[in-house]
């Protein structure tokens, strides 16, 4: 097996996605940019939304799933009075109305929002029907139902109301959660129709728009804008794993597990400060400060899940 071409960068990368250009591109733009030899992304944002999209390099693309689950804050206007067949402003119209809710209408709402709720992607989404998008089957204008989903909606607020037509409201998440459901619904609730007029997500756990940077600014000479792009905003592999306990290992423990074997947990265990780790939990192993792997405790051993090539 040949050696993949590229630069062996690892960590992440916070972008301030603009609007327009999918995910995977802007993927691609950072891979042609940085010339790193591996490139994914942690969560998927919609063309037409920008804000926070945090992009994994090298050895940062095994902990992907982390970034993913983590928490998500988003800001979003709805526009009242049309309703869109993908609930955003790209959509074909499918309802309008006279109904403009008031900003007490929105507040008093609101809370029937937050906590574990039930939740119907929309049609115009990732999710697999069949083995297919759901969003592929709706462009063909094929008949789409989807199944309700329990979400997490943390806390849901109206920012403001800058006039009658529109409310812009914030929301903090868990995985999963659709605003574009969300707008459809409460909108439902509120006898009214509505779509997204515009989308923005300001963080994804500990991924904050406050240290993210846009493309436009490294957009001119490739190997300068790489070098100041890295040397400013790359950010550890272990920036996604700060809720999961450390272990420090000796060289020989992650001799071991750097070859997909385990290591006996108690010598690990005695060593270290940390006392409420259990059976099947997961841990970053690390020797010298330097992440070896994401591993599981599993009868007595310490057993690598992702071995890491730091």
């Amino acid at each position: 097996m040949g050696r993949r071409k590229g630069r062996p960068i690892h960590g992440w990368l916070i972008l301030d996605k603009p609007e327009g250009p999918s995910s995977n591109g802007c993927v691609g733009r950072i891979k042609r940019l940085t010339g790193a030899a591996k490139v994914g992304h942690g969560g998927t944002l919609d063309p037409l939304a920008s804000g926070v999209l945090p992009i994994a390099l090298g050895e940062a693309t095994k902990t992907q799933q982390f970034a993913m689950d983590h928490t998500k804050t988003y800001e979003f206007t709805i526009c009242w009075g049309i309703s869109t067949a993908s609930q955003d402003a790209e959509g074909e119209v499918t309802a309008e109305s006279d109904v403009r809710p008031t900003q007490a209408d929105i507040e008093a709402a609101l809370p029937q929002f937050i906590g574990e709720i039930e939740q119907v992607p929309p049609v115009f989404s990732a999710v697999k029907v069949d083995g297919e998008r759901a969003y592929k089957l709706a462009r063909r204008d094929e008949e789409v139902t989807l199944q309700p989903r329990t979400v997490r909606i943390d806390d849901l607020r109206l920012l403001d109301c800058p006039d009658t037509d529109h409310a812009n409201l914030e929301m903090v998440c868990g995985k999963g959660t659709y605003v574009r459901a969300l707008v459809r619904d409460l909108a439902l609730h509120l006898g009214a129709e509505g779509h997204i007029r515009r989308l923005r997500r300001t963080a994804v756990g500990p991924f904050l728009i406050e240290k993210a940077f846009s493309l436009e600014r490294f957009d001119g000479d490739g190997d300068n804008d790489a070098a100041l792009l890295l040397s400013e905003f790359l950010l550890p592999v272990e920036t996604v794993l700060d809720d999961i306990p450390a272990l420090a290992l000796t060289e020989q423990e992650a001799r071991r597990l750097r070859q997909g074997q385990g290591v006996p947990v108690l010598p690990v265990a005695q060593r270290s400060p940390l006392r409420d780790i259990s059976q099947g939990d997961l841990v970053q192993a690390k020797a010298d400060g330097t992440l070896v792997a994401l591993a599981r405790i599993m009868g007595g051993e310490i057993r690598p899940v992702r071995v890491m090539n730091l």
